[in-house]
């Protein structure tokens, strides 16, 4: 049994060294407030993008003009769900890290190596990390269509290379974002002070509460949140950078949407490669209106990948 996974990693010690962690109710207080300042400074991308968008939609103007509520609220949610704004959104999470990092370089006095931010082999632990996110992904979905809870129709009519490349851009810092966010930051802050199992469990219950708000959330949806929280927290000790894992997460959302035209965590994304279809009747392995997140497809890879990590006797893919 890997008990290492159960002592503090070196990167842990070391913030542990440059200052003492809290009492664990603090630590979540602490962890709130740096949550919402991270919301704020998004919101100042996001606010004045939106105002642009909003004024430059005729059917909005019309409706506002009009006085009429519901229409002003009809014009309002086509234009939160459109692409430019979903774009928008995943792009200003750049302001996430930004916090985050510079709270524990500010306030904690912690080194960026502490948050897993190692400059060796950094290209190679991201490109593992990609490899590795587009792998589980496509094993769930294989799980899916084998269960027949999906079918994959083929190429998408609607299929843009433009959009395609922008949301990789985008989820490239939105998954980064959420793992500096909640193992870099938070995860190894919560571990200064207690055992590092209580940590994994708690960054991930963590994790899985920032994604209440999701269209569709289910109970199932919401134990996979926090299998995906206990698999991240896993992989990033193992590999003991945060580049790997902040790749997987991204990858792990980009190609859900738009390499297979499935919901991501309840949200739909335009100009997907490939068009794939739930099946009634078999949500348990499709996910229904959540995505595939929501499925015993992606409970069953999450499982796996987190036990395999955790009785791997050395690093996973050390040879590589």
């Amino acid at each position: 049994m890997s008990k290492d996974l159960f002592k503090r990693p070196q990167f842990v010690e070391d913030a542990a060294a440059a200052k003492k962690g809290m009492n664990w109710i603090l630590e979540i207080l602490v962890f709130i407030a740096v949550f919402f300042a991270c919301n704020m400074f998004m919101g100042i991308i996001q606010t004045p993008a939106t105002m642009i968008i909003a004024f430059s939609d005729a059917d909005y103007m019309r409706a506002v003009q009009s006085g009429d509520i519901a229409a002003i609220m009809e014009a309002s949610m086509t234009i939160a769900t459109n692409n430019v704004m979903f774009l928008i959104m995943l792009f200003s999470e750049i302001m996430m890290i930004v916090v985050a990092c510079l709270f524990c370089k500010l306030i904690q006095k912690r080194k960026m190596s502490t948050m897993g931010f190692v400059k060796k082999g950094m290209i190679k632990e991201y490109l593992i990390g990609a490899v590795v996110g587009f792998v589980i992904f496509s094993i769930a979905v294989l799980i899916g269509v084998v269960t027949g809870g999906l079918k994959i129709e083929g190429i998408s009519p609607t299929f843009s290379l433009g959009l395609f490349i922008l949301y990789l851009l985008g989820f490239m810092i939105q998954g980064m974002a959420e793992e500096v966010l909640c193992r870099g930051y938070f995860m190894v802050s919560y571990a200064r002070r207690y055992p590092m199992y209580a940590a994994i469990l708690a960054n991930a219950l963590v994790f899985a509460i920032l994604h209440l708000g999701n269209s569709g959330i289910t109970t199932l949806s919401f134990i996979n949140l926090i299998l995906f929280g206990i698999f991240a927290s896993v992989y990033f000790i193992r590999r003991g950078s945060l580049w790997g894992i902040g790749a997987l997460h991204s990858i792990w959302n980009f190609v859900q949407g738009n390499f297979y035209g499935i919901l991501v965590s309840g949200n739909p994304v335009d100009g997907a490669l490939l068009s794939t279809a739930t099946v009634d009747g078999k949500e348990l392995f499709s996910g229904g209106s959540f995505g595939l997140e929501g499925s015993l497809s992606v409970s069953i890879v999450l499982i796996a990948g987190t036990l395999i990590l955790y009785f791997w006797k050395k690093k996973p893919m050390e040879a590589c």
